[in-house]
């Protein structure tokens, strides 16, 4: 993770209101299983083991959640360090029917965030060590109701988190640019609107619109669902026109693991997948539970 990613945060009451949220969805009226079947106030330490290589991340949200029931982290590894299968994520000691109750929404959410910022961390590496100076960055593509959590994740895993709503940036796409008649116009009238604060993105499938928004102003140009080889034709002909230094130029739209070297190669300044967020493989972790001796 570069110094530059450090992860967001939000006041800890909203998010442990997150959490809440997510831990009602589960647990509707009661664990009735663990009500009918494990005694009450039985003390019980729990480790959350890692059962293959992973990046950790969501080890702020488990002592959030955690706490919130009552129960602690007493100890866990580094976020955003990869560890080898078999490591102990995490450390908890708590009342054996709280802990019960919260382990299925506090797995999902830290298998989900680890899956996250372990795929991201392979993106990044392959292309560091490649010698591309290239950002990878997420996309909005992400679950309704996870989006912080999952951003969150791409930074421990070392990519960008693009935006996270429809407020931080003006990113003009294609439907936009068809309602109002070309590139040009949609720059014009965002230009003459926005805040001197909000960088402008203009989406475009073609060399010509690529030259046409950095000609109108335009602060970014992403190149959407282009081959490499024509994102390096764009490439080619924005330095040709005097204007590579003008925008920064993002490739978008396809982008996997098995090509991110491709396109990377073009020249591009970003190159964001939504991939990382919307088809991430979830990380295999579980959680083991033993009753504490009395006294503990």
């Amino acid at each position: 993770m570069t110094e530059a990613s450090v992860p967001p945060s939000i006041p800890y009451k909203l998010l442990q209101e997150k959490l809440l949220n997510f831990l009602m969805e589960d647990v509707g009226m009661g664990d009735i299983t663990t009500e009918a079947v494990v005694p009450a106030n039985i003390k019980v330490e729990a480790q959350i083991i890692a059962k293959e290589s992973l990046v950790p991340a969501g080890i702020p949200e488990v002592r959030a959640l955690l706490k919130l029931i009552g129960a602690e982290v007493v100890d866990s590894v580094e976020e955003g360090v990869e560890v080898p299968a078999g490591t102990i994520l995490a450390e908890i000691r708590g009342e054996g029917h709280t802990i019960l109750m919260a382990e299925r929404t506090l797995l999902n959410l830290l298998m989900r965030m680890c899956g996250i910022a372990t795929a991201t961390r392979r993106l990044v590496r392959k292309v560091e060590e490649a010698g591309f100076k290239v950002r990878v960055a997420a996309t909005r593509k992400t679950a309704p109701g996870l989006r912080y959590f999952d951003k969150r994740a791409v930074v421990v895993g070392g990519g960008d988190p693009h935006r996270f709503r429809l407020d931080d940036a003006i990113l003009i796409k294609d439907n936009h640019i068809a309602l109002v008649g070309g590139v040009e116009e949609a720059v014009r009238r965002a230009r003459s609107t926005a805040s001197f604060t909000k960088k402008i993105e203009v989406e475009v499938q073609t060399t010509e619109d690529a030259i046409k928004a950095a000609k109108a102003d335009a602060d970014i140009i992403m190149l959407d669902n282009m081959t490499a080889d024509e994102v390096k034709e764009t490439i080619d002909a924005l330095e040709q026109g005097g204007l590579r230094g003008k925008v920064l130029v993002e490739v978008s739209g396809g982008v996997v693991e098995g090509n991110i070297l491709s396109y990377a190669k073009a020249g591009p300044d970003i190159i964001s997948t939504g991939a990382i967020t919307h088809s991430v493989k979830a990380s295999n972790i579980s959680l083991e539970m033993r009753e504490l001796p009395s006294g503990v």
